[in-house]
């Protein structure tokens, strides 16, 4: 019974003692790469949220470039792009070319893409958001995601605004 309790203490210190290092590895990748906050495994973005604030449905469309680094030492494959609402839509520009606009599965194009970035390499995803597209039930505060799917794994890029008519 004795050695029970052992085994169970020693099992319960294991799992705390991982979870703080966990927990310690988490935190040395929000600041990897400068002023980039590591994403999506090997890609390092300048910021995951961007807020459009307060923007009338009458103006039209309005954009934001998200910057996007390859912080690892091999190659990302950029797999597909996609959006989580057909009023959001995005590109991405790299040296090689323009890539887009993709939006939302089953509503505009979502190819598989097999863009490859080399290390080291910065590009940009724009994404663009017809404040519009819901028509006078769209107005209010929004939040729609852009999913970039790559070979270390997804990285989602969120833009928010308060739509007014």
């Amino acid at each position: 019974m004795q050695n029970k309790n052992i085994i169970m203490s020693a099992l319960a210190s294991a799992v705390i003692l991982g979870g703080i290092i966990w927990l310690g590895n988490l935190s040395k990748t929000q600041n990897a790469g400068g002023d980039y906050a590591v994403a999506g495994g090997k890609l390092a973005v300048e910021e995951t949220n961007f807020d459009f604030g307060k923007i009338s449905m009458a103006a039209g469309n309005v954009r934001h470039a998200f910057k996007i680094k390859n912080a690892g030492a091999v190659p990302v494959t950029v797999n597909k792009i996609y959006t989580s609402c057909m009023c959001t839509a995005a590109s991405l520009k790299t040296a090689a070319g323009e890539w887009g606009p993709f939006g939302m599965p089953g509503h505009g194009l979502t190819p598989k893409l097999n863009i490859k970035l080399a290390p080291g390499a910065e590009t940009e995803l724009e994404a663009i958001f017809d404040p519009a597209a819901h028509g006078p039930a769209g107005v209010g505060q929004i939040e729609r995601v852009i999913y970039l799917d790559t070979s270390h794994g997804v990285t989602e890029l969120k833009i928010k605004a308060l739509v007014t008519p």
